[in-house]
């Protein structure tokens, strides 16, 4: 059968022939005519019936070509603000050149004699949505069949095609009814309640006390970009936020590197959690009996993290897009890391058009990150602007991110790590590893300017308050403020689009 049926569509997969496969199937597509008629009828005589038909319906809740023709020429009398009655709606077909198609002015007079349909219209309205559903469900799932016949389309894209038109079957349909401010209230009242049961932290924890007193963690279907210039340590920064959510507070987070192998990443994991230098841990140093046994007892608690690591190169956007359903489903992650996001592929349509591809892959994963509620960390290069800009100590900008604007607009938070020694602007050895972690954008809150220390020998960033005491400030720029409304060392600024 789905051989047959795929010859009569040829070059069309996107477009299915409902009444072909319905006889191929031996049913009638799900349809309810008569109660088309009784709703088109209803709008024709009752004013207060088009605007509840308007507000639920689309043509495509039509099953009959001549009902979807009357409907529409009603809805662009609507849009012109002209009123509804059989004169108006001929006179649009006819301007339309669809009244003789529909059976000219006769069956419009003959739909308005069925006087009684108005007074039942919202129950026949929540049939021509079911019926709609059912048929939009069975369109996708003949392009579903179709697709999984061809041996080309990679099985995980298949997955999130399929995954995809179900999802767009159906959401179109489902609309979510307004809700009175007395009863938000009332939510908004218990969700207070639950954050202070829990610390007031709503989001996953990022481990560093200074950005979790401003971020509250990161936030479900949040959007996070972290950029950098290479070599200034976003890999290394994520990788202890995957490390400190999983391992200290327990909470599945998936990174995927597309840079890195899996053992190279784990190798900066294993530096960072056992102490040891790098240099042993890559095997150019012997370890000391005494190191196996640190080892073995310091990566006890790593080994048992719930910390999933998929290291395949070039990830088109939608495999990934599908592999994050899968984990968030399977795994319950609460936190997706993508290092980075330049390296995905975006649609094939857009290959070598950079900044639609770029700007592609950034609405896909904000796409995700919503429909999932997780939050979503991706690390992401910074142009050289920042680097040619004179005064400014080469401190980066949202306009700094490299190949699309479309990045900014797409995150909820933009985070820039900011290192004066890399760039050779304080040669003084007590300030080596001094860090700005900088907040540049924070769509539900504030913006700051963190400091940080960044102890290169361990691969890992830690809060300025560890090492606070045996500091020298100096001449780190000012990053503090005595007048600060949080005790994180951060030179906190009001967001203006909160």
């Amino acid at each position: 059968m789905p051989g047959e049926v795929k010859k009569r569509t040829a070059g069309k997969k996107d477009s299915v022939n409902l009444d072909i496969l319905g006889l191929e199937m031996g049913n009638k597509p799900p349809q309810a005519l008569d109660v088309e008629e009784a709703v088109i009828a209803s709008m024709l005589i009752e004013p207060n019936c088009v605007d509840e038909a308007m507000e639920e319906l689309s043509a495509e809740c039509f099953y009959s070509e001549k009902n979807r023709m009357i409907f529409e020429a009603m809805r662009k009398l609507v849009d012109e603000h002209a009123p509804i009655d059989i004169l108006t709606v001929t006179q649009k077909l006819a301007a339309t050149g669809n009244l003789e198609i529909i059976g000219g002015a006769a069956t419009l007079a003959m739909l308005s004699q069925k006087v009684g349909a108005a007074a039942h219209v919202e129950h026949h309205i929540k049939i021509l949505k079911q019926k709609a559903i059912q048929r939009a469900l069975i369109t996708a799932s003949y392009s579903i069949l179709q697709s999984s016949y061809d041996e080309s389309i990679n099985v995980d894209s298949l997955i999130d095609m399929a995954q995809t038109k179900v999802f767009d079957a159906i959401k179109n349909n489902v609309r979510k009814d307004v809700q009175d401010i007395g009863s938000v209230i009332n939510q908004a009242i218990s969700d207070i309640e639950r954050l202070q049961s829990k610390d007031s932290m709503s989001g996953v924890p990022s481990g560093f006390a200074s950005i979790d007193k401003i971020t509250l963690g990161w936030q479900p279907s949040d959007l996070i970009i972290l950029a950098a210039r290479p070599s200034v340590g976003k890999t290394a920064f994520v990788l202890n936020v995957a490390r400190n959510a999983a391992v200290m507070y327990n909470m599945p987070v998936a990174v995927f590197s597309l840079e890195m192998s899996a053992i190279q990443l784990v190798k900066r994991m294993m530096v960072s959690e056992t102490g040891l230098s790098a240099d042993k841990i890559k095997g150019g140093e012997k370890l000391e009996p005494y190191e196996w046994d640190q080892l073995e007892l310091k990566l006890k608690e790593l080994a048992k993290a719930p910390l999933y690591i998929d290291d395949t190169p070039s990830m088109p956007v939608m495999e990934f897009r599908s592999k994050v359903k899968r984990l968030v489903k399977q795994k319950g992650v609460r936190l997706v890391i993508v290092d980075y996001l330049q390296l995905m592929q975006g649609p094939v349509e857009l290959r070598g058009l950079r900044e639609q591809e770029v700007a592609a892959i950034s609405r896909t994963l904000k796409a995700t990150a919503k429909e999932l509620n997780v939050p979503v960390i991706a690390l992401s290069q910074l142009s050289r602007q920042a680097v040619q800009r004179q005064n400014s100590n080469y401190k980066p900008q949202l306009s700094d991110l490299r190949e699309s604007g479309s990045i900014e607009q797409d995150a909820d938070m933009v985070i820039f790590i900011h290192r004066f020694d890399y760039q050779g602007l304080n040669e003084n050895p007590e300030d080596q590893g001094k860090t700005q972690i900088i907040i540049a954008k924070h769509r539900n809150g504030a913006i700051a300017d963190i400091p940080m220390m960044f102890r290169a020998s361990e691969v890992r960033f830690v809060d300025m308050e560890d090492t606070l005491s045996n500091m020298d400030f100096g001449d780190f720029p000012s990053v503090m403020n005595e007048d600060m409304p949080f005790d994180t060392g951060a030179d906190f600024q009001t967001n203006n689009e909160f």
